[in-house]
């Protein structure tokens, strides 16, 4: 399981006919499904990988800040 403590926002997407997982903490972190639950499982992964790409590239990963208001 990724580090679920940063912010997930979860939509329907009829332009794509998905569901779509967006992470805005970590700028690009995206995923979709045909599903809510597929969405949100395939955003777990990609956070995981968004975080270990930024570890090796030796990027700042900011801390998660918990509910953000727009």
């Amino acid at each position: 399981m990724s580090d679920s403590r940063y912010e997930v926002i979860l939509y329907w997407s009829a332009e794509d006919g998905a569901f779509i997982a967006e992470v805005p903490e970590l700028a690009g972190c995206a995923s979709d499904g045909a599903t809510y639950a597929e969405a949100l499982a395939n955003v777990e992964v990609v956070i995981q990988e968004w975080l270990e790409t930024a570890r090796e590239l030796g990027r700042p990963i900011l801390e998660p800040r918990g509910r953000l208001l727009y």
